[in-house]
C-alpha cells in the first residue's frame, strides 16, 4: 500500500463534502498540474491518503482511501487530465497542523514542507506513522 497527501480548499471541497459522499466517494477532479497528475496515475486501489485542508486551516483533518484508479477526468474534454476517485474512511481525532508538521524534525524531507504548494503528493510510510501519531488517529 502507498500513501498519499491530497490538499483542498476548504470552500471549495471540505472534509465535511468528502465524508457526506460515504462508500461512494468521489472523483478528486480538476487538478492541472502534470506532477500531481502523475502521481494519481501511480496509485492502486486501496491506497490511503490524508485529506489536506489548504488556506487559512492549513491542517490534515481525514484518512481517505483510493476507490477507483486513475481514468478521464469528467470535468474536461482534455484527455490529458486523469483523475482517481476517494472515499473518506475517518476523521483525524486532532488536526495535525502545517506548523506542527514543519516544527518536527522528524518530517523535514516530507513533499508537504518542501513544495507545500503540489495538490497531490507522496507519504512516506513513516511520515504516515508519525501523523497518525501527532493527530492521535489509527494508521491502519
Amino acid at each position: 500500500m502507498a500513501y498519499w497527501l491530497f490538499k483542498s480548499e476548504p470552500s471549495a471541497w471540505s472534509w465535511d463534502d468528502q465524508a457526506a459522499k460515504g462508500d461512494i466517494g468521489e472523483e478528486w477532479d480538476g487538478v492541472r498540474n502534470y506532477q500531481a497528475r502523475n502521481f494519481m496515475r501511480e496509485m492502486a486501489q486501496g491506497d490511503r491518503g490524508f485529506f489536506y485542508h489548504s488556506q487559512k486551516e492549513r491542517a490534515i483533518v481525514g484518512i481517505v482511501e483510493v476507490s477507483a484508479e486513475a481514468h478521464p477526468d469528467s470535468t474536461t474534454d482534455d484527455a490529458r487530465w486523469e483523475c482517481v476517485d476517494i472515499k473518506a474512511v475517518r476523521p483525524f481525532e486532532t488536526p495535525v497542523t502545517l506548523d506542527q508538521i514543519k516544527g518536527d524534525g522528524r518530517l523535514d524531507d516530507m513533499v508537504l514542507v518542501k513544495n507545500s504548494r503540489l495538490s497531490v503528493q507522496p507519504v512516506s510510510a513513516q511520515e504516515w506513522r508519525i501523523i497518525c501519531d501527532l493527530g492521535n488517529t489509527d494508521p491502519a
